[in-house]
């Protein structure tokens, strides 16, 4: 078991699955629907897999690559004039078998499945 002296040689999870909304505060309006399609173009050049949805979005990928790859959608935002930003992130993660967001959403309508029977 992994001490608090051993802190150095720890790893970050190979793995995750983030679930995230920046909500940029201040803007002239109340859509930020611009906003959302920058980081939606950010995500689409970073390689990860991800899945937006009407509160937010999905991204998977190393836990390095995915906590990057959030601040970079802060630090795009930021440099297109939003002074703030408030961030909600729930990030999974888990060692025992790989498995991505569509993954557990399958998993779920499996069973839903069984239920029409």
């Amino acid at each position: 078991m992994a001490s608090t002296s051993d802190l150095a040689d720890l790893k970050t999870p190979p793995a995750c699955v983030a679930d995230f909304c920046l909500i940029p505060l201040g803007t002239p309006t109340a859509s930020v629907s611009k906003e959302v399609a920058e980081v939606q173009r950010l995500l689409k050049k970073s390689g990860l897999n991800y899945s937006m949805h009407s509160a937010g979005t999905t991204v998977e990928g190393s836990w390095d690559d995915v906590m990057r790859v959030i601040g970079l959608c802060h630090a795009l935002l930021h440099q297109n004039g939003i002074v703030r930003i408030q961030s909600d992130i729930r990030v999974g993660s888990r060692t025992d078998k790989k498995q991505g967001f569509k993954d557990k959403v399958e998993a779920v309508e499996k069973l839903l499945k069984e239920d029409e029977k």
